[in-house]
C-alpha cells in the first residue's frame, strides 16, 4: 500500500483511478550527478512526482499525469506565484522557485522528464497541479511559456480539489468504490448528503 499521507493525493488518485488510469505515488527524482550544473550540496535530496498516471488506453500527452500536489489552504494564486518566482522572493520560509524546482531549473526539469520516462516509457505527459482552490487566472500558469518549454513541450494544466470531487462524484456508480475516499464520497450520498462543489 503506497503512502498517503496527504488527502489531496488521495483525491487525485481517485480522480485519476476513475479515468481508467494506473497509478502511482511518490516517484523520486534528482538532478543526474555528471550534469554540468550539478551541485553536490544542492541537488543531493530527491523530489518527487506526488502522483504519476499512466493510462493504457490512451496516446499522446493525454497517456500520462504527472501531479505535482500543493494543499495550500488559502489556494493557490497563479498571479502571485508567478510574480513571486520572477522576482526571487522567499515565500512559505524558502525561494519561492523550489517549490516548483521541475518547472524553474533546467537540470531538475531533465532530471523530471527522465523521472517520467523510466516509469512510463515515454517523455510524452501532461503536466498537473493539483491545488485546494484557485485565487485568480489559472491561465497565467498554465499558457507560461517558459514552464512549457522546460517540460520539452508538454501540457500544463491547474486542476482543483472542488473539480476533481465534483468528476469523482458524478461518476460514482453504487459498485464498491476501489478507494477509501470513493467509498467515503459513495457514504456520503447514501447518507443523502449533497456534495457542493461550486
Amino acid at each position: 500500500m503506497a503512502t498517503k499521507e496527504d488527502i489531496l493525493e488521495q483525491i487525485v488518485e481517485e480522480y485519476l483511478a476513475h479515468k481508467g488510469y494506473f497509478v502511482q505515488h511518490n516517484v523520486k527524482f534528482l538532478p543526474r550527478k555528471d550534469h554540468p550544473d550539478f551541485v553536490k550540496n544542492q541537488d543531493s535530496n530527491h523530489s518527487d512526482i506526488d502522483v504519476l498516471g499512466i493510462h493504457p488506453k490512451l496516446d499522446g500527452p493525454e497517456r500520462v499525469m504527472a501531479v505535482s500536489c500543493k494543499s495550500w489552504q488559502s489556494g493557490f494564486n497563479p498571479a502571485s506565484e508567478l510574480a513571486a518566482i520572477d522576482g526571487k522572493k522567499i515565500i512559505r520560509g524558502r525561494d519561492a522557485w523550489k517549490s516548483f524546482r521541475e518547472l524553474c531549473v533546467p537540470k531538475w526539469s531533465e532530471a523530471f522528464i527522465d523521472a517520467v520516462k523510466l516509469a512510463t516509457g515515454t517523455d510524452r505527459f501532461t503536466y498537473i497541479l493539483a491545488v485546494a482552490r484557485v485565487v485568480g487566472d489559472k491561465a497565467l500558469w498554465e499558457n507560461r511559456r517558459s514552464f512549457i518549454d522546460a517540460l520539452g513541450g508538454n501540457p500544463v494544466q491547474i486542476i482543483t480539489f472542488a473539480e476533481m470531487v465534483g468528476d469523482i462524484h458524478t461518476e460514482l456508480g453504487t459498485t464498491l468504490a476501489a478507494t477509501e475516499v470513493g467509498r467515503m464520497l459513495q457514504m456520503f450520498r447514501a447518507a443523502g448528503i449533497d456534495i457542493k462543489t461550486h
